[in-house]
């Protein structure tokens, strides 16, 4: 590839994505995990007596980039059109006379699984460090604005009083419970195979298992239990899906902001660069929530992904190569753009600004109308037939805005003959409502704490 970076065609490229999460996947990146593989299946090998332990250290002193160049493997692939036979050959030559033993035993999804295993450990470890931040950010906003009265809402409409910090204990919640499914199915996911051509074992003797458990303790892998020429595409296509719950998430919290920062709303705002930062090229008064519409965009993308590594379960007999291209694109992409987003999340939350005051008069908007639930079940306590106040409450509230529903709630006879003056307005208040999710969002911190100090 040319440094014109005019030239540079994949967005991730050049606009989405950060530097040290692209890392990962270069192709250097990729050529040194899979030397690792080679060299650990060769001091495996030695420590077993399948070969001399002199050819297996050579080996391993030979399996670096700095002794196997990207290019030399390049050049003898552009010869053999097999990625695998070029790396064993560029990596025999580096060895000298121990290269005959380069890859006893083994065939290129030996090498090709396990290091991709090793890409998606790197992977999950920063994807973990993402939701451990992004979860930080939301707690630490949920903790702040514990009793911060905010209108509740339900269909767009005007539901009942919370706190705007138990919305963010809830987003924060959510954080962990991926946190968990990450940590469940890392176990699952990160496995490799050294166990040859279908996966039997059989061109490692008699010591198969001793060879493949020793090779990926090396490694910090596990070994597939039950491997076909493959690791079983199903741990794929879990991974792909965790990724697709995960970026429904971020869409969620991100579109939570951009409708609450919403001019007729206006209760939150993403961080905005006074300074310098232009909202649109036209209306100059423009501020928006970009961050948040860039997780929206990239998170529908992520989740279209997962779709391609449930179709990769289905593999003609032991294997065949209609998951191998695929899975070279789906896998960083989805990984990258979703630690892009993770992060941009946490820098909206880190900044947002909240505007209380306004989140206390949309309380205040309805007249009392908010309370129409802790009214219905003041009148029930009181004697009225449940369905009764519900359809006084309904009716009371039914075509007016504004005031209208508290002072039609103080002129009502029924409600004057049940309820005292003292009584109604302590009904009508926010402050009971506001007080039990002000609890309940310290109750959830409390274990959304726990969990990220892990």
């Amino acid at each position: 590839m040319t440094d014109d970076s005019s030239s540079l065609f994949c967005p991730l490229e050049f606009r989405y994505g950060r530097p040290e999460v692209r890392a990962i996947f270069s192709r250097t990146a990729r050529l040194r995990r899979a030397l690792r593989v080679e060299a650990a299946l060769a001091l495996a090998e030695a420590e077993v007596g399948l070969i001399p332990r002199e050819a297996a250290e050579s080996i391993d002193r030979a399996a670096d980039v700095e002794h196997v160049a990207l290019a030399r493997v390049d050049a003898i692939e552009q010869r053999t059109r097999h990625d695998v036979m070029a790396l064993t050959r560029a990596l025999a030559e580096a060895a000298g006379p121990a290269g005959r033993w380069v890859h006893f035993g083994a065939t290129s999804a030996d090498i090709t699984d396990t290091s991709l295993a090793l890409e998606l450990k790197e992977s999950t470890a920063r994807l973990d460090s993402d939701l451990v931040r992004l979860g930080q950010s939301l707690a630490t906003l949920a903790r702040r604005h514990r009793a911060t009265p905010a209108v509740g809402r339900t269909h767009g409409q005007h539901g009942v009083p919370l706190s705007f910090g138990y919305k963010m204990a809830v987003g924060a919640a959510e954080v962990v419970r991926h946190r968990q499914r990450l940590r469940e199915l890392s176990r699952r996911l990160l496995v490799g195979k050294l166990s040859g051509a279908v996966g039997t074992g059989a061109g490692f003797g008699d010591r198969a298992a001793e060879v493949e458990e020793a090779a990926l303790r090396r490694l910090e892998l596990t070994p597939d239990e039950a491997p076909t020429q493959i690791v079983g595409r199903d741990r794929l296509a879990e991974f792909t899906n965790f990724l697709a719950l995960v970026a429904g998430t971020a869409e969620r919290l991100a579109t939570e902001v951009r409708n609450l920062q919403r001019t007729e709303i206006g209760e939150v705002a993403e961080p905005f660069d006074e300074a310098t930062q232009v909202g649109s090229s036209t209306m100059a008064q423009k501020r928006n929530p970009i961050q948040s519409e860039n997780v929206t965009s990239l998170a529908r993308l992520v989740r279209a992904f997962a779709l391609v590594p449930l179709e990769n379960m289905v593999q003609w007999h032991e294997r065949d190569l209609s998951n191998s291209a695929n899975e070279r694109i789906v896998l960083p992409h989805a990984i990258v753009l979703l630690d892009d987003m993770l992060s941009k999340l946490a820098q909206v939350f880190d900044g947002l600004e909240v505007d209380a005051a306004r989140m206390a008069r949309a309380v205040q908007e309805g007249g009392g109308a908010a309370m129409t639930e802790g009214l219905m079940l003041a009148l029930t306590s009181k004697g009225l037939a449940r369905n009764e106040a519900h359809e006084l409450l309904r009716t009371l509230s039914r075509g007016h805005a504004g005031g209208a529903f508290g002072e039609r709630a103080r002129a009502d006879p029924t409600i004057q003959r049940l309820l005292s003056a003292t009584e109604l307005e302590a009904v009508l208040e926010p402050t009971a409502y506001v007080r039990a999710a002000t609890a309940k969002t310290d109750r959830i911190l409390a274990a959304v704490d726990r969990d990220l100090a892990q």
